[in-house]
């Protein structure tokens, strides 16, 4: 079963900006596409922003202009470059991997809080 390593979250005050990033640790593992999603105190989980390993990127309305997706190939790894921090982009941040074929799966959640 493919696993994620989440990390990057933490404190910031607003305006600041946070780089998260997800691993999948099994090598060999066909990566169709990998993104995140938040979670904010009592709301739905919400899209942030995904990537297809062959490089299109989406992204959620209230993120565009301010969060950058990346990744990078050869280690399996994906990237969140989240800029211009709001208080409301404070929640916990899950990285999901979707396979070419099979089951995908979630992270374990990485808090990020923006306060002053």
């Amino acid at each position: 079963q493919v696993q994620l390593v989440e990390s990057g979250g933490g404190l910031v005050q607003p305006g600041g900006s946070l780089r998260l990033s997800c691993a999948v640790t099994r090598s060999g593992f066909n990566i169709y596409r990998m993104g995140w999603y938040r979670q904010a105190p009592g709301k739905e989980r919400e899209l942030v922003a995904t990537i297809t390993w062959g490089g299109d990127e989406n992204y959620a309305d209230s993120v565009k202009g301010r969060f950058a997706i990346s990744r990078d190939s050869a280690k399996a790894t994906v990237y969140l470059q989240m800029g211009s921090l709001k208080l409301e982009d404070t929640a916990v941040y899950y990285c999901f991997v979707a396979p070419v074929i099979g089951a995908g799966a979630w992270g374990q959640g990485t808090l990020v809080t923006v306060s002053s």
